[in-house]
């Protein structure tokens, strides 16, 4: 399949927004991938635009656990452990998540977004133990976890960020703040997963991905400049929130119409 100059500006242009949101509001805007690559890049095809979102969001993911690595921030052994169990799952979600009908798959891809948004506008409490480590007395926890969000996160071909970071702190007890950088080592895994899957169905449009990912590091190092000239309250998070809420109603309006044909 080829693609026009055009689109691969507007590939670009997509992932320096994602990674711009990423980087301003702290998380959350990997939700946004699919529906850019499908209504701006033009990639109409749900599978092959949730195949691309997958490669860039483990790349992204990936660029974001080098930092708080720097930082200390990942317990690796607990990160490693989820990753494990998360990748089985990554690896059957995204089987079934071909399988789908892509129609309707975008349609539970907005309800998910929905879900995101409101996710967003809670806010995070840095609390927990700060020497939390993974035990024998925990591991069963934080594979089963692991396993459910990879699962989950393979079939929409996200980051699945939003759920890996709950999941940490509730399996294991560790502060936000850990469970954040250590929350990448399961975004990139799944996100890998996810999109071998699919590129193994010819379902990854590299250029555009590349493109994607290029746009994502400009788009980061914005996003984080901003980031440290305002305040962070919740007002970001609400504003951005909201546009999720909007494209969620966009995608929906938009697969209705689509299946009514």
């Amino acid at each position: 399949m080829s693609f026009t100059l055009a689109q691969y500006g507007l590939g670009a242009l997509s992932g320096g927004l994602v990674s711009f949101s990423l980087g301003l509001v702290g998380g959350g805007g990997s939700i946004l991938a699919v529906p850019l690559i499908i209504y701006l890049v033009g990639l109409r095809d749900p599978h092959l635009a949730i195949g691309t979102s997958a490669l860039a969001v483990a790349f992204n993911a990936a660029t974001g656990l080098l930092s708080h690595a720097r930082a200390r921030t990942v317990k690796w052994r607990c990160g490693l452990i989820f990753a494990a169990a998360g990748v089985i799952g990554a690896f059957l979600g995204s089987s079934a998540g071909k399988a789908f009908d892509g129609k309707r798959l975008l349609i539970l891809f907005a309800f998910v977004m929905v879900a995101v948004g409101v996710l967003m506008l809670r806010s995070r409490r840095d609390r927990g133990v700060q020497d939390a480590k993974c035990t024998l007395a925990n591991a069963p926890k934080v594979l089963g976890t692991g396993f459910g969000t990879g699962l989950f996160s393979g079939f929409f071909g996200i980051g699945g960020g939003f759920l890996i970071v709950p999941g940490l702190v509730a399996s294991t007890g560790m502060p936000m703040i850990n469970a954040i950088g250590t929350s990448l080592i399961g975004v990139t895994a799944f996100g890998l997963t996810s999109a071998l899957n699919y590129a193994a169905s010819g379902l990854v449009a590299w250029g555009v991905a590349v493109a994607f990912i290029g746009g994502g590091v400009v788009g980061s190092v914005a996003g984080m400049r901003l980031a440290r000239h305002l305040a962070h309250g919740q007002a970001l998070r609400l504003i951005f929130a909201g546009m999720i809420f909007v494209v969620a109603a966009y995608m929906m309006w938009q697969s209705w119409r689509a299946l009514a044909v």
